[in-house]
C-alpha cells in the first residue's frame, strides 16, 4: 500500500472578496474544508502547467462526436489511432441520435503528444467535436 504524503502547512493571504468566493465554492461543492479545495485547485493548476510544458506523462480522455456516415471517416480515425497505439489505453463508442457516434479514448503519455493526437482526430472531416481532458495526476508510461 503506498505511503500517504505528509501534510505541510502554509499560510495564504487573499483579498476578502476572493476568500468569500472560495468559501462559497467550498460550500457549494461540498469540500470538507478550505484546505481540501485549495489542494484540488492546486492539482488542477499543476495539470494545466504540465500540459503547457508537455514533458510530464499524464492520463486523460479524448472525447469525440462524429457523423459515422461521413465517407472514409471511421477508417481515418482507426488509422490515426493505430499510429498512436502506445498512447491509447482503451476506447469505447456509443450510438447517439441520427448518424452520430460518441467515442471516448482513455489515453496516457506526454501532454503535448496527447494534444497532437486529439488535434489529428478532431480535425478529420465529419468530426463535430473533439476535446482532450487531462487528469489531475501523472502516471508512469505503460511501456
Amino acid at each position: 500500500m503506498p505511503k500517504r504524503d505528509k501534510i505541510a502547512r502554509f499560510s495564504v493571504s487573499l483579498p476578502e472578496s476572493l476568500l468569500a468566493q472560495l468559501d462559497d465554492m467550498v460550500q457549494s461543492r461540498g469540500y470538507p474544508s478550505r484546505s481540501h479545495a485549495v489542494a484540488a485547485l492546486t492539482r488542477d493548476g499543476l495539470v494545466d502547467y504540465a500540459a503547457q510544458l508537455g514533458t510530464e506523462s499524464v492520463a486523460g480522455t479524448i472525447s469525440l462526436v462524429y457523423d459515422h456516415t461521413t465517407k472514409g471517416l471511421q477508417a481515418k480515425l482507426a488509422a490515426i489511432q493505430h499510429a498512436y497505439f502506445l498512447m491509447i489505453v482503451s476506447s469505447m463508442h456509443v450510438h447517439l441520435e441520427d448518424h452520430n457516434y460518441m467515442e471516448v479514448l482513455l489515453v496516457q503519455g506526454k501532454a503535448s503528444d496527447l494534444q497532437k493526437l486529439c488535434d489529428e482526430l478532431a480535425t478529420c472531416r465529419g468530426v463535430k467535436t473533439g476535446k482532450l481532458n487531462l487528469t489531475a495526476t501523472t502516471i508512469p508510461p505503460l511501456l
